[in-house]
């Protein structure tokens, strides 16, 4: 019974530090844009047309590894930016595809442009322009770079 038991915690353990996928951001460029008038805004904003591959992430957690920037004087607006601040997509350098918006329960308190890694469950979003198109949620095991 031991055994039997010790073989299911081995089995557990196994498969859930399989349900991570690591991801770059190569895999996130994979996504077009087209314009977009938003009534409510009154403004075209980028809308984008995912691919299959990146579809297929929704749902699953990743871990990706990028610049941390905290833009938000509150901090409730974290982000993970392919690009130092000085470079990210709203200086004009790369496209809404190279930021992801973090939700995590508690500001993690790391200094902008802090080279990290988060791991998180991945959302795409397309029409809710309140928001990044790529956004992980429940962010955990950060490591600092």
């Amino acid at each position: 019974m031991k055994n039997k038991f010790l073989i299911l915690v081995l089995l557990f353990v196994v498969s859930t530090g399989f349900s991570q996928k690591k991801i770059t951001w190569d895999d996130l460029a994979k996504v077009t844009f087209s314009d977009k008038y938003f009534p409510a805004y009154e403004a075209n904003y980028l809308y984008p047309a995912f691919s299959e591959s990146v579809k297929e992430l929704v749902g699953t957690r990743v871990t990706l590894t990028g610049y941390f920037l905290n833009i938000d004087p509150q901090g409730e607006l974290l982000i993970l930016s392919k690009g130092p601040m000085s470079s990210c997509f709203f200086c004009g350098v790369g496209g809404p595809e190279t930021a992801v918006e973090l939700q995590i329960a508690k500001n993690p308190n790391i200094y902008t442009d802090t080279i990290i890694s988060i791991t998180g469950t991945f959302k795409t979003n397309s029409d809710d322009v309140d928001h990044f198109n790529y956004i992980l949620e429940d962010c955990d095991n950060i490591t600092i770079h």
